[in-house]
């Protein structure tokens, strides 16, 4: 199997390893664990309860992975998380398991990166090539969509969605529902536009752009009804997944309310 185990980490023999580990010094591996090919624990983490870590993924010192969730509404029931292939999971990184109120399970896709001090709570579900930069924060049952960044020092509260392609700027507290491309900022969260840096980034083109940001202010202009400005937009932009992706969003209920813009000049600043 080739795998490398310093001879100081704890191993349990219940644990399943796959092969081309390596695991460093002062590592702690519980019975419930699963490892992919390929995954790389630096020294000094811990993975414990029922966590399952994919291919190719990096863990760095003083990671925690699994352990018990911060909730106190949690007994000890056997839940799980699942940990996608591709990942770096910097130092001092905390991700803990579901709880049987929110399904059991916390899952987090593939190629993501958790920068220094980042926590993920119990229940959350995060897509692929996520960002969470340093010391930002997940409370339990939020969602997070692929390609989202959180910037440093930020918090999201629990049952909040943050949507694909959406930028979460440092410091920032998110108290409601992100939506897909969108832009947030400010110490109480407020939507100022859409992340166009990050659409440039990923190779939006010219029209698709210009049709979000046409559809954004037509969604949060001062006219009509919320109800009334999807219909329209829907409408007008028939066929065009990214567009409707965010008309989706803002239809589906959810307990948290949506973040808005605070002003009518940053109503236009997408």
């Amino acid at each position: 199997m080739n795998n490398k185990i310093h001879p100081t980490a704890i191993i349990d023999p219940a644990a399943k390893l796959g092969a081309n580990i390596e695991i460093g010094p002062y590592c702690v591996v519980g019975p419930k664990v699963q490892l992919a090919d390929n995954v790389r624990l630096f020294s000094h983490v811990v993975v414990d309860g029922r966590t399952s870590i994919g291919a190719y993924t990096v863990v760095y010192p003083f990671a925690s992975l699994g352990s018990p969730p911060q909730d106190l509404k949690y007994k000890g029931e056997d839940s799980a998380l699942e940990i996608g292939s591709h990942n770096q999971i910097r130092e001092y990184v905390t991700i803990n398991p579901g709880t049987e109120g929110g399904g059991m399970l916390t899952r987090v896709g593939n190629h993501c990166l958790f920068m220094i001090s980042a926590h993920v709570a119990h229940d959350c579900q995060v897509g692929d090539h996520v960002i969470l930069a340093n010391n930002a924060a997940i409370a339990g049952h939020v969602s997070v969509g692929d390609y989202a960044i959180i910037g440093g020092l930020s918090a999201v509260h629990q049952f909040v969605r943050i949507g694909a392609h959406a930028m979460i700027g440092g410091a920032t507290g998110v108290e409601n529902d992100v939506i897909p491309f969108g832009m947030v900022k400010g110490d109480r969260g407020h939507l100022a536009g859409l992340n166009l840096i990050g659409l440039e980034r990923r190779g939006f083109g010219r029209e698709d752009v210009r049709d979000l940001r046409s559809a954004y202010r037509m969604l949060f202009a001062p006219e009509g009804t919320m109800a009334e400005r999807l219909e329209e937009v829907a409408r007008l932009y028939e066929g065009q997944e990214h567009i409707l992706s965010v008309v989706e969003f803002i239809r589906t209920r959810t307990s948290r309310a949506l973040c808005q813009p605070r002003n009518d000049e940053e109503k236009g600043a997408a």
